[in-house]
């Protein structure tokens, strides 16, 4: 951690917000290729900065209208962003700019700067855009020089704008740029190829089919590999890690094996960068060509090409478009002389503060890996959330089942409400206990199936395309365990069943206790368990997110903005929307933030007559303006009181001849739907992961010939904490746990929902103490910069 990160903190530790940006002014531009989600973080950076009372211009057609200066640079407006959140692509415009790669280029762009008093810069795009903003910050003050020698600018203008602060945000659709688990843009690349994968899968499996789909990463396998995970696909190629000598043959057994085994269907993944070991190109024709001439395969390939940049961003770029367009500006504003140029980005769900130029650094760092041979490097320079990717595809994907059996038999089985990605998880256990030689057996329907003995052995072929699929194919029920422990104990002994796999929401967990207290009766009771957070709602204790929640974020989210459609063409007209989530307003707060929602009344936050009073005032006021709509979401739970039919009745009251208002009541829509690439990805991993930690355990408890657990850390829940996947054991949790309403007693993303209140224009202090402090990527150099 730097110092200027401390340095900040004890600097001001009471400033207010809304006065930092005082007399300063800020243009935001975006560069290279577009990616979904650059507007989000165009619209947030324009809010916050006026929020903070700075000026903010925008810079139309990237660094060629910081160059061509003249229109191409105006002021932005609170108003000028709205409707922008929904939109693909960039609505500033990007351009490829060779003018600014000369040094008279960027003098004309720094007069244009100086002339207008500019001196922060936002810039939104590749590691190429941002290199090129950092070069234009360290000679900033040469040339200012140039400029007053040459009579361009005033020794004083040059004295008023001696110092460029620089902030960048990686909009990159390929997810190559070194320190940030996600750049705008690649989680809705991946809802575009996933929905392709999806629809060439069920043409695929009429026909007995091979597909070959190329995706784009030239020097990246992100999009490969995350989507080669999501659909279970048999191959990927990626440049990171180009395949072993003799890969044809490999990959040739690998399908027919596939086939024999009854899979009516194979899918290879490559990146548009895959190199073979001595560093030529692997095609997507050359594999077809291969496939069809050695096993006479029915082979189609597809190139997905522009079509992965293109589309309404996700929930998630959204949501990370505005997290670091606000964080963007109070680094900017927060920066020194002496501060380096930084990047903001998310690591889990931290967003942090990385210097630019070791990011770059770490980036071409992986360059020089590949073109040296170093593929293990390459991978590690990535980042753990691309290796942890790579592993699992490793583990899930090249094995074959071992020939000794571990002679352990392992239950899985889904509780609470259906939510998509739960099978996703299943599908990997399964295959993940089977390559460990386990038995996997299927409980089906909850703890009633278990206590009516409904279990089945499940084996690698029946969970095949499982990850694409919504719901739960095991079939779930609500039902808890205390009432059928005598059944479920003599189940456990029937079957032989030496560990469990819950996956589910609240009832998993609160199920899980049970099954813990239980022990000191049932000696049955004593064995491992796991439990893997899968629920709309989020309200799992010990984790930051559950399965299925992305899936309905984006369910809610796209509603949401065919909503706003239809009150852009009416005017005048506010929506209230009813979403689902228990007592917990995760869906809530997320989705008024991804779909630019003015107020999102939740459980957590409680809320009187006089919220409600202010929310139909601000909505009067923005009724003058050229916004004329509003919308407004509600948690289902959020008050006994203050009902959707209560709320929707006093805003139709109070707006008479101002606005008038219409409900909708979302319900079970968001549990359904295929799950989303983040769901799917999420699932596996954790799927994985689950029976990895049961296979170790089994071997701690095995005693005299039999497996015996009773410690505390024999039951688990396997959870995402900040940024890394962690097991904390069932007892811990219960401090953390309001089990009337259901909910965990701390929610990390509760410190988010006042952005959206102030992404809504309301006058409200946003809590700065918390600094994403500025932090290290190149602690590790050393071993691999040899």
């Amino acid at each position: 951690m730097s110092s200027s990160g401390n340095m900040s903190k004890s600097l001001h530790p009471t400033t207010d917000p809304t006065k930092m940006g005082i007399g300063r002014s800020i243009a935001v531009l975006t560069s290279g290729g577009d990616a979904q989600g650059m507007n989000a973080a165009v619209r947030a950076t324009v809010r916050v900065g006026l929020y903070t009372g700075a000026k903010v211009y925008f810079v139309h057609e990237g660094y060629q209208g910081l160059v061509d200066g003249g229109d191409h640079i105006q002021p932005a407006t609170w108003e000028s962003v709205s409707m922008m959140l929904q939109l693909g692509g960039t609505v500033i415009g990007s351009a490829r700019c060779k003018d600014f790669r000369s040094r008279e280029g960027r003098m004309k762009a720094a007069r244009n700067l100086v002339k207008l008093g500019i001196t922060n810069l936002c810039v939104i795009g590749g590691d190429g855009s941002l290199t090129g903003a950092n070069e234009f910050r360290t000679e900033w003050s040469g040339l200012l020089g140039d400029l007053v020698r040459a009579g361009k600018i005033t020794e004083d203008e040059a004295k008023k704008s001696s110092h460029l602060n620089i902030v960048g945000m990686v909009g990159s659709i390929d997810n190559d740029f070194c320190g940030t688990d996600m750049t705008i843009g690649t989680d809705s690349a991946l809802h575009r190829i996933i929905e392709v994968v999806d629809a060439i899968t069920t043409t695929a499996q009429s026909h007995q089919r091979t597909f070959i789909l190329e995706v784009m990463g030239r020097h990246c396998g992100y999009l490969a590999l995350v989507t080669a995970l999501s659909c279970g696909a048999d191959w990927v190629f990626i440049p990171e890690m180009p395949p072993d000598e003799g890969w044809e043959d490999h990959l040739c057994r690998r399908l027919a094996d596939q086939r024999a085994r009854g899979s009516r269907l194979n899918v290879i993944i490559v990146a548009e960068g895959a190199i073979a070991r001595n560093g030529k190109p692997i095609t997507s024709d050359q594999i077809k060509k291969l496939v069809t001439d050695r096993l006479g395969f029915d082979t189609r390939t597809t190139v997905l090409g522009h079509v992965q940049r293109g589309g309404t961003p996700s929930a998630f770029d959204r949501i990370l478009g505005s997290r670091m367009g606000v964080e963007a500006v109070m680094a900017l504003l927060e920066a020194t002389p002496d501060t380096p140029a930084c990047v903001v980005s998310l690591s889990g769900n931290q967003a942090v503060r990385l210097p630019l130029m070791e990011c770059v650094q770490v980036t071409k760092d992986v360059t020089a890996a590949m073109a040296e041979g170093r593929f293990e490097d390459a991978i590690k320079l990535r980042g753990k959330s691309f290796e942890n990717n790579w592993n699992t595809y490793k583990l899930l994907a090249h094995i074959n089942p071992p020939d000794v059996k571990s002679n352990i038999n392992v239950a899985i089985m889904n509780i609470g409400a259906p939510c998509a990605g739960m099978n996703a998880a299943v599908r990997a256990a399964v295959r993940m206990g089977i390559i460990q030689g386990h038995t996997m057996l299927a409980v089906h329907d909850g703890f009633d199936g278990l206590a009516q003995g409904q279990v089945e052995p499940i084996n690698w072929t029946s969970v095949s395309g499982w990850t694409g699929k919504g719901g739960s194919m095991l079939g779930t029920k609500r039902t808890l365990p205390s009432k059928k422990m005598e059944e479920i104990s003599q189940n456990i002994a029937k079957f032989n069943i030496h560990s469990l796999v819950i996956i589910g929401g609240f009832e998993a967990y609160v199920g899980g206790l049970e099954l813990v207290q239980a022990r000191e009766k049932y000696e049955e009771m004593c064995i491992p368990i796991v439990v893997i957070p899968a629920t709309v709602s989020n309200n799992v204790p010990g984790s930051d997110f559950s399965i299925g929640a992305d899936t309905a974020l984006n369910t809610i989210t796209s509603t949401c903005d065919r909503i706003k459609q239809s009150a852009a063409g009416t005017k005048r007209r506010v929506f209230l929307v009813e979403t689902m989530g228990g007592y917990c307003g995760y869906l809530a707060t997320m989705a008024g933030l991804a779909a630019g929602a003015d107020a999102a009344y939740i459980f957590e936050e409680k809320f009187n007559i006089k919220d409600l009073e202010v929310n139909v005032e601000h909505l009067v006021e923005k009724m003058k303006t050229t916004v004329k709509r509003g919308l407004i979401l509600r948690n289902e739970n959020s008050n006994a009181n203050y009902t959707t039919d209560f709320i929707f009745n006093l805003y139709s009251e109070e707006g008479k001849g101002i606005f008038d208002c219409r409900k909708n009541v979302l319900g079970h829509m968001q549990q359904g739907g295929t799950p989303t690439p983040f769901d799917r990805n999420f699932g596996t991993k954790m799927g994985a992961k689950s029976v990895l930690w049961l296979t170790e355990k089994l071997k701690e408890c095995y005693r005299h010939g039999r497996i015996f657990a009773n410690t505390p850390d024999s039951a688990c829940v396997l959870g995402m904490r900040k940024r890394a996947l962690t097991f904390q054991p069932l007892a811990d949790l219960k401090a953390d746990t309001d089990f009337e309403h259901r909910i965990p007693r701390t929610q990390w993303w509760l410190k988010i929902r006042p952005i959206m209140k102030i992404l809504a224009k309301y006058n409200i202090k946003l809590d700065t103490s918390e600094h994403a402090d500025m932090e290290h990527v190149i602690k590790k150099r050393s071993p691999l910069g040899k």
